[in-house]
């Protein structure tokens, strides 16, 4: 796992909690409309069908509650920019999870319930709380962020599953473009290449050459969905190249052996 020594971006935990409970919500909406056909679909993550994603997303969200019900630990031992890499670690359990939590109660009472208990709590917990989640001790705020990377990349899962247009909520949008963005950097560290994720985020990665001034020699560009399915393997770098999705110049600009970064 690479160390994360990048300096953390400042997110703003009123925000992010209300981004949570919004694309939460946006979610939950597509969910109720969805027939046994629909939830018996396949989706891009292996056997996994509509019911199961659904039921996976509520299952990161649901996190949140059952953390806080949990011992506060005494340490934190995750910082936010070592998430990401942790992520491949837990793919296994994650999919055992998942499987269980789908064949539990209806994915109706369990999107109701999760509301219910995150919308309850959140407002009487403080950002710095330390949670004992499933790669060690964070901060409320920081496990928050990753919520928003779990919600936008598998709403856009459930998008591509159903063939339903599902609104991302801008915030929650952003938070997860800078996170990954972030990641990247951590991965790569250097200075020679620009990454441009425009609106939302510009990082700097690579080894090679400092630049200093002017338009930089590698220059990496492309919208906030295609960076995370670049971030997260939905996408290939060629096919991303190809499709006119990112426009790389400059012998460092080649991003394919990085990618992807989340597990």
């Amino acid at each position: 796992m690479p160390p994360a020594k990048k300096r953390l971006r400042a997110y703003d935990p009123v925000r992010t909690r209300a981004a949570v409970l919004a694309q939460f919500q946006q979610v939950r909406e597509v969910v109720g409309g969805l027939g046994e056909e629909q939830l018996a679909l396949p989706t891009r993550l292996g056997e996994w069908t509509v019911r199961e994603l659904a039921a996976h997303i509520a299952m990161a969200v649901a996190a949140v509650p059952r953390y806080l019900a949990m011992p506060e630990p005494a340490r934190q031992e995750v910082a936010l920019l070592d998430w990401p890499f942790a992520t491949v670690t837990a793919a296994g359990q994650v999919d055992e999870d998942t499987r269980e939590f789908a064949a539990g109660a209806g994915l109706h009472e369990l999107y109701a319930r999760t509301a219910e208990r995150v919308g309850e709590l959140l407002p009487l917990v403080p950002d710095d709380r330390l949670v004992p989640t499933r790669f060690g001790a964070m901060r409320l705020g920081d496990f928050l962020v990753t919520r928003t990377v779990e919600l936008i990349v598998h709403t856009d899962d459930l998008a591509d599953a159903t063939g339903l247009d599902i609104p991302y909520d801008r915030q929650a949008l952003a938070a997860c473009t800078r996170l990954l963005a972030d990641a990247l950097a951590v991965k790569a560290p250097g200075a020679s290449t620009e990454v441009r994720i425009p609106p939302f985020a510009v990082v700097q990665c690579v080894a090679g050459p400092r630049h200093t001034r002017g338009t930089p020699p590698n220059v990496v560009e492309t919208d906030p969905l295609t960076w995370i399915r670049l971030a997260t393997g939905r996408t290939g770098w060629p096919e991303a190249v190809d499709a006119a999705k990112v426009r790389a110049s400059g012998e460092r600009a080649d991003l394919g052996a990085l990618l992807p970064i989340l597990g």
